[in-house]
Order: C-alpha cells, then sequence, then structure tokens
C-alpha cells in the first residue's frame, strides 16, 4: 500500500474511487465505507484510496480539546491496508487546510491530485471551511468536476450507530466487549514497556507496564482479560490491570499486563500490543497484600478460562 504525506506525493494515478475522513478506529462503519471502494475500484480498474488527516481535525480547531485516539496513525494504516486499500493520502491537518474551502478541497484534492471518478462517504459527511460542505455540496461539485458521489447510510447495530465517539464512550464506561462489536475486533493499546514498581514480580505476578501515548484512548480503571502481543507476533493470554493501584497508595494511572503463567518473560523496552477481551471487574482497594493476592488469584483463575482455547 502506497503512503502519501502531500498532495505533491501523489503520483501515478490516472483514476481512484475514494473516501475521505478521519477513520479513527476504523470501526465496522468505516469498515463498510472502504469496502465499497475496494470493489469499486477493483471493478472500474481505478485506484482505492483513502484521503485520511494527521492530527485530528478538532486537535487543531480546539487546541487540547481533540478526542483521545482509539487509533495511532500507524495503526490505522496498518487496518486500512488489511482490507485492501491501494493508496493513502495522509494530509497534515493545520490552519491553513482548515481554511481551504468545499471547492478548494475538491479541485486540489480530489481533482487535482487523484484524478477522483468516485467517491464514497458517510451520509452524515462534512468538509472544508467551517465544515460548510455536505453531501449535496459534493454531489454538486462532482456533477462539475466529472466524478459521482455515493455516501453511505450509517451502520449501526440496535440503537447503537457505530461511530468513533460511541466507541470511545463504550470505552469510557469499560465496556470492552462492546467496544469488540463496533470494530469487529478488541481494542488495543500499544507501547513500550517500562519499568513499574516491581510490586508485581514481588507478588508471584510480574507485569509488562505500558507506557502510552497520553492521546491513547483507554477502558475505565479496572481488571480485564485479554492478549499481550510481542514485537515478534507472539500472542499470549494475560490479565491486564488499569488503574493507580490504590492499595498501595499509587496516584499514577498505568496499564500494566501480566501474562498468564509466565515468570520468565523479559519485555522492558519492547514494544507490546495489549488487546481488551473482556472487564472482569472494577478496581477495589484491599486492606492489606494479603488480601490482594486472594482477589488477584481469582482474577487469574477468570481470565485464563475465559481465553482457553
Amino acid at each position: 500500500m502506497r503512503v502519501w504525506r502531500s498532495v505533491e506525493q501523489v503520483l501515478g494515478v490516472t483514476g481512484s474511487v475514494v473516501t475521505v475522513g478521519n477513520f479513527d478506529g476504523v470501526h465496522r462503519g468505516h469498515q463498510h465505507v472502504i469496502d465499497l471502494v475496494v470493489t469499486r475500484a477493483r471493478a472500474s480498474g481505478h485506484t482505492a484510496v483513502v484521503v485520511t488527516f494527521d492530527p485530528h481535525p478538532m486537535s487543531v480547531i480546539h487546541p487540547g480539546g481533540g478526542p483521545l485516539a482509539l487509533t495511532s496513525l500507524e495503526r490505522r494504516l496498518a487496518l486500512l491496508e488489511e482490507r485492501g486499500i491501494d493508496a493513502v493520502l495522509v494530509l497534515a491537518f493545520t490552519a491553513e487546510l482548515a481554511r481551504l474551502s468545499p471547492e478548494e478541497f475538491v479541485r486540489d484534492v480530489l481533482v487535482g491530485a487523484l484524478h477522483a471518478r468516485e467517491v464514497h462517504v458517510g451520509e452524515n459527511f462534512r468538509f472544508g471551511h467551517r465544515a460548510s460542505g455536505t453531501v449535496e455540496t459534493l454531489r454538486q461539485l462532482g456533477r462539475s468536476e466529472g466524478f459521482a458521489v455515493h455516501p453511505a447510510p450509517l451502520e449501526s447495530a440496535g440503537d447503537a450507530v457505530w461511530s468513533s465517539t460511541y466507541v470511545r464512550q463504550c470505552l469510557a464506561e469499560g465496556d470492552v466487549g462492546e467496544v469488540a462489536a463496533a470494530l469487529g475486533r478488541e481494542h488495543r493499546v500499544e507501547g513500550p514497556v517500562v519499568e513499574g514498581d516491581k510490586r508485581g514480580r514481588g507478588m508471584g505476578y510480574p507485569t509488562a507496564n505500558l507506557e502510552l501515548d497520553p492521546s491513547t484512548a483507554i477502558p475505565a480503571d479496572g481488571i480485564y482479560a485479554g492478549w499481550l502481543t510481542r514485537a515478534s507476533g507472539e500472542r499470549l493470554p494475560a490479565a491486564i490491570s488499569i488503574g493507580t493501584n490504590p492499595t498501595f497508595g499509587g496516584t499514577h494511572r498505568r496499564v500494566e499486563a501480566y501474562v498468564l503463567d509466565r515468570d520468565d518473560l523479559e519485555l522492558y523496552g519492547e514494544r507490546v500490543a495489549v488487546d481488551f477481551v473482556q472487564r472482569l471487574r472494577d478496581t477495589l482497594t484491599f486492606d492489606g497484600v494479603d488480601d490482594l493476592l486472594v482477589q488477584m488469584a481469582k482474577d487469574v483463575d477468570q481470565a485464563r478460562a475465559l481465553l482457553r482455547p
């Protein structure tokens, strides 16, 4: 998959089928549109292209007010490649880009750079300065510029419309099962393993303490069953703690993963991924270490039963 970081880098495209958006999380609503783009591109012989933005537009329009990220840009690109996209144009979202009118965006990006023949977007798509452009605006511009516009209905399950906002809400509630339903996979966080307090090792449960980007969306405090994936691709069952370790008076929120039944792993400095399968319980404050150990044994047993093949 080709990745372009500016319109000037776009080469060799004589016709494309395009979708435009942030695609944070690449959830099932996104996947529906992306799959349409790939299908239509294969049928027409054109290039399947995603136009996305980095950083998130809201972090530029409202500094300090951008949403927590469901996926890093690198993870987003990998997920798009998995779905068969041929190329991604990553536009640096700047104040200058935010000032482009809908007409300028279409002229410079969709037509001038990508030679779009079809554009597929969600039915609530907005673009251009102050989000002044709508699907109807895009359709009118398409008529004059020679591309067709196909709005896709929003995907949902029951009353819940799958969106990045909905996924963040579920994460804030610790409902990683519903998150997985919306994403079509478990939610993942990634980062290098750094040294912590090493209390877990002393208690027989050595944990990998992840250093995460502060903008990462992580589930609510609690204990979870999930998986730890090493840089080599090895996937290991894990019990995961999110919180401040209140039994020991901690104040720093952490994500720590104990690989079940393993005390021989040397993970410091390694970049790992943690996927959340199911919430086991809330974070609790115990009267002492003995009570904590009893509960940790129960947590590990429950995680082992849930993750058993």
